[in-house]
């Protein structure tokens, strides 16, 4: 089991996964829907909600439940509230996460928001709690020593606290501590030990939404939608990752829905389709330590199933003109983003090597099926940080 919060989408309505009518019958959202699994929500947005309801409490003396919250889609999910408290200066709100059909580790979740008043200008500070992880290694997007709870969380609450202030004339200056009942115990069955996250688990997502995980369904729906662009005519498609990835290869190349597929961790199965049923061109587009992966063999991206290589980006490195002090740095690293990072600062094109040797890769699955192929990595902002030439 783990927390598969890296994997959210956008897309779920309020009833917690259920679809619009008259969506697109192709790309990312019609593979949703295929999978016949229903969506959650992440860790982030039911901290947003929990910090919400508490912070209203603390300016009007009423929680409000159900809450009801904006995700960064737009879809405006609510809440019941599970735990709350009002004493003084403080105010805490409880929220039980659902992660759908998702076999997430923490699905049933207790996570608790405890907002405080801060003298004015303060702004909105967070905290770790118990059960909520404090950040102690480099190679994460937040410092050494700051609560684990990752930037798209953080600019939701503080969105969410400047709205409950507007609304009922506070100053929104305010500590969020976020706990997380035996998250500690849970956090052991996630990767956050080995990333030097330690005491708890981390508040994570993108768009406030989990999307179910079963390799079966998944794959069965990244076969759908290559055969709907198919129909559509589409002679470029692209495989993404996750909801970032997919921004980007918008920005790019101004494709249409019915041309992206959700690959999610299933490199392997979009490849080994599209060499039975290509198209002429095909863009791969995701996290720089996901593709690493991909650059380094393997097919699946699971975290569970393969792990980012930093001897193997070592050895890309010394190909790209790095020293041993270097490579030597890059095989020590925390994570695949610590590693590029060093790389950057050196001049050292690593996310060019890893975006063409996954490249290459792909190329070696396609067993010569006419299909032109280029990759793209991304950060976590969805800033390109390599990319390959078409071949």
């Amino acid at each position: 089991m783990r927390n598969r919060e890296d994997r959210d989408v956008g897309g779920a309505s309020d009833a917690g996964g259920t679809r619009d009518s008259g969506q697109a019958k192709g790309g990312r959202r019609a593979q949703l829907e295929h999978t016949g699994l229903r969506h959650g929500w992440t860790t982030g947005a039911c901290a947003t909600a929990a910090t919400t309801a508490a912070y209203t409490a603390l300016l009007t003396g009423e929680f409000p439940d159900p809450v009801t919250i904006t995700l960064p889609r737009g879809q405006t999910p609510s809440f019941a509230l599970a735990a709350e408290e009002l004493t003084g200066e403080c105010a805490m709100a409880g929220v039980v996460k659902d992660a759908g059909d998702d076999p997430d580790v923490t699905h049933g979740a207790l996570i608790r928001a405890t907002v405080r008043r801060l003298p004015a200008g303060s702004g909105v500070v967070f905290a770790a709690g118990p059960g909520v992880g404090t950040v102690t290694r480099p190679g994460l997007p937040l410092p050494v020593g700051e609560a684990a709870v990752n930037p798209v969380p953080r600019r939701m609450m503080r969105e969410h606290v400047a709205e409950v202030a507007a609304r009922h004339g506070g100053a929104g200056d305010v500590e969020i501590t976020l706990s997380v009942d035996h998250g500690a115990e849970i956090a052991r069955s996630t990767w956050n030990p080995r990333l030097g996250i330690l005491g708890g688990l981390s508040i994570l997502g993108t768009t406030g939404i989990v999307v179910p995980y079963s390799c079966s369904a998944w794959i069965d729906s990244i076969r759908r939608g290559v055969d709907v662009a198919r129909a559509a005519g589409r002679t470029h498609v692209a495989g993404c990752t996750g909801s970032t990835s997919e921004k980007t290869v918008v920005t790019e190349y101004g494709l249409p829905e019915d041309a992206l597929l959700d690959m999610g961790d299933f490199a392997g199965a979009v490849l080994k389709y599209l060499r039975r049923h290509p198209v002429d061109r095909l863009t791969i587009c995701g996290g720089f330590a996901k593709l690493s992966k991909l650059a380094a063999g393997h097919l699946d991206l699971h975290s569970g199933r393969s792990q980012v290589d930093k001897g193997f980006l070592a050895e890309l490195a010394r190909l790209g003109g790095a020293d041993e002090a270097l490579a030597a740095a890059v095989a020590d690293a925390n994570t695949g983003l610590a590693a590029l990072q060093l790389c950057q600062a050196a001049g050292t094109p690593l996310g060019d090597l890893v975006a063409a040797r996954a490249r290459d890769e792909a190329l070696a699955v396609l067993r010569g099926a006419p299909v032109a192929v280029d990759v793209i990595c991304v950060d976590r902002a969805g800033t390109v940080v390599g990319r390959s030439s078409t071949r």
